[in-house]
């Protein structure tokens, strides 16, 4: 039987426990083994120079998940030609590990706007797509679609953003990311 793991993508800039809570929801609640965050270089959506270094972002996962079971940080789309598509990822990495199921996981935000994706259709077509609740957004008409998995992932509004705003104004961001993340922002200097 193929293995199911769930594709979290993100910038993770930086990651933080709202994140976690999500994965962590998907490994232990829905039908997948283990949640892969796959950190991307840089989203077609997102201007790059917004973006940390990808390196010190994969590492600030890293660091969130060494104690978390059937969590796990990738750096797949590092490889692959920048921007990444997640259609192009996904046909990447089911050469590469014929013997696992892949599933993608996202916001119902991104649902909506996902007929804006490169081939679209394709991801609909041929892949499960598990979905957590985002406040202020509906899923639309697609949250009918056989392809889709609607859950009651626990909600939160906290952004990187937020986090990466507070490093800059010296607030405190403990308990928003683990320690060891906090640890890795002031020795790196990051966001200030």
């Amino acid at each position: 039987m193929k293995k199911k793991i769930g594709l979290f993508f993100g910038s993770f800039n930086p990651v933080h426990i709202g994140h976690l809570i999500i994965a962590n929801y998907m490994a232990n609640y829905t039908v997948l083994d283990e949640v892969w965050f796959v950190v991307s270089p840089h989203n077609p959506f997102k201007e790059k120079k917004s973006l940390g270094n990808m390196y010190d972002r994969l590492e600030m996962v890293n660091l969130a998940l060494e104690d978390a079971e059937r969590l796990r940080a990738s750096d797949i789309e590092f490889k692959l030609p920048q921007p990444s598509y997640t259609i192009d990822t996904l046909t990447h990495l089911a050469e590469k590990y014929p013997r696992h199921e892949f599933a993608l996981i996202m916001g119902e935000d991104n649902l909506v706007g996902l007929h804006k994706w490169k081939n679209a259709d394709i991801i609909l077509r041929d892949y499960k797509i598990i979905v957590y609740p985002r406040i202020g957004h509906d899923a639309g008409e697609l949250r009918n679609h056989p392809s889709v998995t609607m859950t009651d992932t626990p909600m939160m509004e906290l952004s990187s953003s937020f986090l990466r705003k507070a490093v800059q104004e010296k607030k405190s961001i403990k308990f928003y990311t683990p320690d060891k993340v906090i640890d890795f922002i002031d020795k790196k200097g990051l966001y200030s």
